[in-house]
């Protein structure tokens, strides 16, 4: 059984702590103060980690932040075709067969073949039904234009000298530049019988006429031979004087 500390014990060993009391603590402050100093000259040094690994601070890591790089738009030139032009060409429509037109104040047959570059002959002979073989047409009327390419066909020639004396042939056709008298010696006939076989009042005959004519009942006139002259100059005439 331990012995019971005396008063006077208790008295000594409490005077001894406090006799060492302030030795321990400034001992402690010191070595504090030392390891402070050390610490804090090798942190500033940069030579490494801390020593205590408590007083290390925690290292960032970095964060790959992507920035976005602004894009600068490149102007690309587009090329604006140039336009070229195509040159209208205005088509002068052709008939493709007669048309009809209203006949207008001062049109006549002869106007309306000239305007329309068709052919005379044709032009009556279309409208010989309703308005003659003299292409009297009125102003308002509708006639016929043939197209520009239409011909009457080729009348055949006739052979007169194979047709008996008195014979009539029917249906001739007055043409450009006939007159009775042409064709009274084209078909050995008259004026005369013309006429009268005819009915004609006068003499005057229209293109695209239709007449009939008796053959062989004029003796043919034959063409006379052309007679040359000569010409004798005034210097061939003229004496010659002798000196």
């Amino acid at each position: 059984m331990p012995k019971k500390a005396t008063a006077q014990e208790v008295i000594t060993s409490y005077k001894k702590r406090q006799q060492w009391g302030p030795f321990i603590i400034g001992s402690l402050a010191v070595v504090l103060v030392v390891a402070g100093i050390f610490i804090l000259i090798f942190w500033m040094t940069g030579s490494g980690q801390p020593i205590l690994p408590f007083l290390a601070s925690k290292t960032p890591t970095p964060t790959t932040t992507l920035t976005p790089t602004p894009v600068t738009p490149t102007n690309t030139p587009t090329e604006t075709p140039t336009e070229t032009l195509t040159p209208t060409i205005t088509l002068t429509p052709t008939a493709s067969g007669p048309f009809e037109v209203v006949v207008q104040e001062g049109d006549t047959c002869f106007a309306l073949a000239v305007k329309y570059n068709a052919d005379l002959m044709v032009l009556i002979k279309l409208n010989e039904a309703n308005y003659g073989p003299n292409c009297n047409v009125p102003v308002g009327a509708k006639i016929l234009i043939p197209q520009p390419d239409a011909k009457l066909p080729t009348p055949t020639p006739v052979d007169i000298t194979a047709l008996a004396k008195g014979f009539i042939f029917k249906g001739y056709e007055v043409q450009s530049g006939d007159s009775l008298g042409f064709i009274a010696e084209k078909f050995n006939s008259t004026i005369d019988d013309i006429v009268k076989l005819n009915k004609l009042e006068t003499t005057d005959i229209q293109v695209g006429q239709i007449l009939d004519i008796r053959v062989n009942i004029a003796t043919p006139v034959p063409t006379r031979a052309a007679t040359i002259t000569p010409t004798v100059s005034d210097s061939a005439i003229r004496p010659t004087s002798t000196p």
